[in-house]
C-alpha cells in the first residue's frame, strides 16, 4: 500500500519563471517516476530504466523531454511507450 508521503511531485523544468512550473511536472511514487509536459505522460522511469515517447507535439515538449535526458535514442513510439507503461503498472493488453 502506498502511503500519501510517498508521492512527491516536483518541477523538473528550468524556466527563469515559476509561472510556467505547471508545464514541466514530475511525479514520484515507489518505483516510478512520471514525467509530464502540460498534461501529457511524456517519459517515466520504472526500476531504474526511463522510457520516454518520440516528440510527436512541438518544441516545447521537445525542449521538456531534452531536460528529461538529452539521448534521443530511448524514444519510443506511442504504442510501445504504452506497452512499457502497461506493464510497469502491472497490466497487460491481453
Amino acid at each position: 500500500m502506498i502511503k500519501p508521503n510517498e508521492i512527491t511531485k516536483w518541477n523538473y523544468g528550468r524556466y527563469s519563471s515559476d509561472n510556467y512550473g505547471a508545464h514541466c511536472l514530475a511525479f514520484r511514487v515507489p518505483n516510478n517516476t512520471y514525467y509530464f509536459s502540460y498534461d501529457t505522460l511524456i517519459a517515466f522511469f520504472h526500476n531504474g530504466k526511463l522510457i520516454m515517447r518520440e516528440n510527436n507535439w512541438g518544441p516545447t515538449t521537445g525542449k521538456h523531454m531534452n531536460w528529461i535526458s538529452r539521448n534521443k535514442n530511448i524514444r519510443v513510439n506511442s504504442e510501445i511507450f504504452t506497452q512499457k507503461l502497461n506493464e510497469s503498472l502491472g497490466e497487460t493488453n491481453e
